[in-house]
């Protein structure tokens, strides 16, 4: 395992040491302050683009996420339980909304 170490600086008059920097130091440090990785990969042939996948990847705390204005994990119905709920809500809603309609007399169901 690579040997991390943090320059630690004090007051001007005091000389910088290096201190060594375990796990939960590192993850503790870029969980506060966040840490961005961006690339792109793309596939060509004959300066036809066949594919191309773009990769951002965010690696924070959720308290920091939302501080950035991140809480997609919070709207998304496969990751939230209150998402999840509105999505059932909605979807009974639609139902009774669409069983109403087809029962309106003179009115095909098949429009």
């Amino acid at each position: 395992m690579a040997d991390i170490s943090w320059v630690r600086s004090g007051p001007a008059s005091e000389p910088a040491r290096r201190e060594p920097a375990d796990l939960a130091d590192i993850l503790e440090r870029v969980l506060d302050k966040g840490i961005v990785v961006v690339g792109d990969v793309r596939v060509n042939l004959l300066d036809i683009e066949l594919l191309t996948i773009k990769i951002r990847l965010l690696v924070a705390s959720v308290d920091r996420a939302k501080e950035l204005g991140i809480d997609w994990w919070e709207h998304d119905p496969s990751l939230s339980s209150r998402a999840r709920r509105d999505v059932l809500v909605e979807n009974r809603e639609l139902r009774a909304r669409i069983a109403e309609l087809e029962r309106t007399p003179g009115r095909d169901p098949h429009d």
